[in-house]
């Protein structure tokens, strides 16, 4: 017996052949598409005797981070269920947005297999995954790459006294590094200066947060040296960012990049931050980040850069987050 029906908001037809479910993909995912899909698909693993789920990504042309951020949550909830899922005809540019975060490892892709529906002659198959403007920019790329070799410049000056008073502080290495998510969702180690304790993440649970949403914070941190403060205070602890920066992981102006375990309580239009790659700075970095204490505020901003993006709004940021750094209210998340 073969069922089938469809959802008026994605266009999606669904086929019934006894256990098996076959979901065509809409034509883009991305988060207006992301956000319905992913209730859409909560309503199907609700069935019992569903065990096996395929998506059909046969005419699915575009995804960006919001419909990556729905395909690991819709993999989550397959594997709670013990639903099999299977993907179908997973063109290069999903593949390749699937691979930044490590889903075409996790998913079953099914390569040799066909679109059930006719699809029409793609000349995008090579293209990156669809994403802000900002990311594919040469000359924002060559302003990020001369302001890295600079701020490099200036690190190496201060290193070594930044160095020994990280250490007369408090003992322990001079840096720090963390694993964080950028562009697309994609894991890159992060670098500063050592500002806290040694045992920083084992303490983090004892900690209060009073930020309200995906992100941590408090004003009196306990774990953070009294070198740390300072260093805080004067945003050198960032300083080794400039190497991330150098290497394509960051960009000058751009998000702050989420830790994975904050990426895990993201809704999925939260990804839309990572549409652009992490910056060094910001649109919250210059609006009062000691202030924030709202993850939705941070949202707002992150969307307001991206709506706002050119080269000289980036130029316009640089300039107030030099400001910023000077000014009595700063301070670093």
């Amino acid at each position: 017996m073969v069922a089938s029906n469809s959802s008026a908001k994605l266009s999606l037809v669904t086929t019934r052949v006894k256990n098996v479910l076959l979901v065509q993909m809409p034509l883009r995912l991305t988060v207006i598409e992301a956000v319905e899909f992913r209730e859409l698909f909560k309503t199907l693993v609700a069935d019992s005797t569903i065990t096996k789920i395929i998506l059909d990504w046969g005419q699915t042309t575009i995804i960006d981070s919001s419909g990556v951020g729905a395909m690991i949550s819709s993999l989550k909830l397959a594997q709670t269920k013990k639903i099999e899922l299977v993907l179908w005809s997973v063109n290069q540019q999903v593949q390749l947005a699937f691979s930044l975060v490590g889903l075409d490892i996790l998913l079953n892709i099914e390569n040799h297999t066909e679109p059930t529906t006719p699809t029409l002659n793609r000349k995008s198959e090579k293209r990156p995954p669809l994403t802000h403007p900002s990311v594919r920019s040469p000359i924002k790329r060559g302003i990020d790459i001369v302001g890295a070799i600079l701020g490099l410049g200036v690190t190496g000056l201060l290193f070594v006294p930044i160095a020994i008073a990280i250490k007369l502080d408090s003992p322990g290495p001079i840096l720090f590094s963390q694993m964080r998510c950028g562009w697309m969702g994609r894991k890159f180690r992060i670098w500063k200066f050592r500002s806290m304790v040694t045992n920083a993440e084992a303490l983090k649970a004892t900690i209060p947060n009073q930020a309200a949403g995906a992100f941590f914070k408090n004003d009196h941190d306990p774990r953070i040296t009294r070198v740390g403060r300072f260093l805080r205070k004067t945003s050198l602890d960032e300083f080794p960012q400039f190497w991330n920066i150098l290497i394509g992981d960051m960009s000058l102006i751009g998000t702050r990049p989420p830790t994975p375990d904050e990426l895990e309580q993201y809704e999925i239009n939260n990804w839309q931050r990572l549409d652009v790659k992490p910056g060094l700075s910001g649109e919250w970095q210059v609006n009062g980040r000691s202030k924030i204490r709202n993850f939705e505020d941070v949202i707002k901003l992150d969307l307001r850069y991206q709506d706002n993006w050119s080269l000289l709004y980036d130029l316009k940021l640089i300039l107030k987050t030099i400001v910023v750094v000077f000014n009595k209210d700063s301070g670093a998340v």
